[in-house]
Order: structure tokens, then sequence, then C-alpha cells
């Protein structure tokens, strides 16, 4: 790819109609090389999320919902595609769309965007099976602009929560985050730099801190990277060093995104998160999670309920190393995740406003401004 481009200059997961591929970043290359890739078999789909080629819970959401669009497309038909085998065509087209649905969501637990977005595309393709006049290919043309609008509304949640996250901040302030939740994250904009880089547009003048984020490094190689090349002040500093950094008073607010929310609150995100809350309490630092409502999982009642994936050992005693770094043999326990307890929250940002304690009253408010507003 032309070196002089920047992640600005192209979105993390993108469809090319005419080649039946999704072009995504590959974030396991950054920051050192910009470079772009295609998937095209549902294996190369899944690894790319599992990997972290494309990470984040909208991003996956978004490959999701794209990925089983160009899987589906593959269905064999046991008929030739006209209105009168539509039904017996239909059932293959379904059956292969089954499949290949169980077998992405295997990718990653955690995010519920990935299932979300596979439930949302599922949902959308049984309303069409009693439809008078259908053929597989209008079916699959119906799918396909779901998935756009899914990477659409992507774009404007996000911009949504940027627009409240600024409101809970100010010019000059000094802003901390943890792992990424930019748009690397997202398409544009990010959910927890989504008031960054608003804020920057406007000449709000954020002093941003990125945390590490071990043991992926996310806020090293990712954060700090997409925040500098916007232009953006960032200092990136150690997981372990918040502390001290809020103690010293150099810290306003704390954004951070998630994985996963709860509907009492409780809000699964990239393993540390906890800690920096329970630091951010302390010191008295607003702590708030910035969480698009496909993330918002009302059938847990707790953050208990959310599974947390299990990563290799090998991230964390050999992976950025030139030699293995621990003793051979040694245990490693290696979470993705943590949960983050309502109580350390000191809101929730979302597309519809800002939900803040008790919860499980303002999540659920939040839900009914959502549909009051599409209806």
């Amino acid at each position: 790819m032309d070196k002089s481009k920047t992640i600005l200059d192209c979105d993390t997961v993108s469809l090319l109609k005419e080649e039946d591929a999704l072009l995504i970043i590959d974030q396991t290359k950054l920051p050192g090389e910009l470079r772009l890739i295609r998937l095209r078999t549902a294996e190369e789909i899944w690894e790319a999320i599992y990997l972290l080629q494309v990470r984040g819970a909208p991003a996956i959401g978004v490959t999701a919902a794209l990925g089983i669009y160009l899987l589906a497309k593959k269905a064999q038909l046991p008929e030739k595609d006209t209105v009168e085998n539509y039904a017996v065509n239909f059932e293959a087209l379904s059956r292969e769309f089954r499949k290949q649905k169980v077998y992405l969501e295997s990718s990653r637990p955690t995010a519920v965007n990935l299932s979300w977005a596979l439930c949302r595309m599922e949902c959308v393709l049984m309303s069409l099976k009693e439809e008078q006049g259908m053929t597989v290919e209008k079916a699959l043309s119906v799918l396909g602009c779901e998935a756009e609008e899914i990477r659409e509304e992507d774009i404007r949640v996000c911009r949504s929560i940027g627009e409240y996250g600024l409101s809970l901040v100010g010019p000059g302030d000094g802003l901390l985050t943890h792992c990424n939740a930019g748009r690397l994250a997202t398409i544009r904009y990010g959910t927890a730099t989504a008031p960054m880089y608003l804020g920057h547009e406007r000449g709000y003048g954020f002093h941003i801190y990125c945390d590490e984020t071990r043991p992926l490094l996310q806020g090293a190689r990712l954060t700090a990277y997409e925040l500098a090349a916007a232009g953006m002040d960032v200092t990136l500093e150690c997981d372990n060093m918040s502390a001290s950094l809020m103690k010293s008073g150099k810290v306003q607010a704390v954004f951070v995104g998630c994985d996963r929310v709860a509907a009492n609150g409780d809000a699964a995100n990239k393993i540390g998160t906890s800690l920096l809350a329970l630091a951010a309490k302390r010191y008295g630092v607003p702590f708030y999670v910035c969480a698009p409502t496909s993330t918002i999982d009302m059938s847990l009642s707790s953050g208990d309920q959310i599974p947390i994936e299990q990563r290799k050992p090998e991230e964390v005693t050999e992976m950025w190393y030139a030699e293995r770094m621990a003793p051979e043999g040694i245990q490693v326990y290696n979470p993705a995740f943590d949960v983050t307890e309502s109580d350390l929250i000191s809101g929730i940002v979302t597309e519809y406003g800002v939900a803040r304690a008790p919860y499980t009253e303002s999540l659920r408010d939040i839900f009914e401004k959502k549909a009051s507003e599409k209806e």
C-alpha cells in the first residue's frame, strides 16, 4: 500500500462487491505496516476475527454481517433460481446460512456484537421465507443491503456517542483510555475515542493518555498510532502507571469501550479495565463506558454471566520478545477481558444518551427511547 497513506485514508472494514470479498486493515501489522487484506472464505473471516486482524466489538459485528452475506451467496441451490423454485432453494440457502452463522459465532465468544449482527442478519433472511415473488437472488440482495446498513449505522452510532461523550468534558481536559476503542475498533470515530475525534475537530485541545494495554499492546500499537495520525496530543504509558497519573491530577475523565454490558451496568472490556476503574474511583476521576446499544445485552442480569475468553499463554510469555521471557512450563493466566462492576462506572455513553445508576432503569429507558425513535 502507498506508504504516504494512514488509517485515516481507509475504513477498518469494507465490502468489495465486484470481488465478493471483504477488505480489512490487518491490525496485527500495525503500527509498522498499514496492510489491507482481502477475505473471501469462511476460514479467512473466522481467522481474521480470532487472530485479531479485525478486532473491537463494532468492527467484528460489521465483519460478521458482511461476511455472512458473502458466504450465503455461495450456497448451492438444488433448482434453477426462479420464483416457482423459491421454497426449495430458500431451504438450501437458510441451511448454508445457519451453518456459517454457528461457525463464525465460535471465533470470539465475549463480543456480543458478533452474535448480535449474525442474529440480525438471520432475522432479515427468515422474514423473506414467505415473501411473494421472491427468488434467492432477490433475497440475497436484501441481505446485502442489511449488511451495508449495519456498517453505515455503526458510523452514525459512533458519531452520536461522540457528541454525548463530548458533553461530559471541557476544553483542555486530560483524557485517559485503555486498549483500542477507536476507529480501528469500529468503522470511523470509534466509541471511547469518538469524543476525542470530535473535540479535536472543534479545537478542544485535549491531552490524551493511552494505556499500553498488555499483553497485546492495543493501546501502544493502535490507539497511540491512530490518535497521533489524526494530529492529537498523545502520551503513551504502561498500564500500571495510570493510578500515578490520576493522582497527579492530569486526568479529568476516563473513556473506555466495551465488548458487552449486562442489564445491571456491569461491563466487560479488555483485561485491565477494572483496575483502571478502581483507581479512578479512588482519585475521584469520572469513569465512562462508551457502548453502542448493540453491545448492551439486556438478557444478562449481571456481569457474572458474561463469558470470558481465555487466550493462549504465548501472548504473555513470548509474543513480543526476541527470546522467551518466562520459564518453560510456567502456568499462565491470560483472560482477554475483565468485568467492571457498575458501581465503579460514572455513566454509560450510548448513541441515545448517557445512562447513569441505577442502570437497570436507565438502560431500560435507553432502549425505550431507541424503540420510540425507530417507530
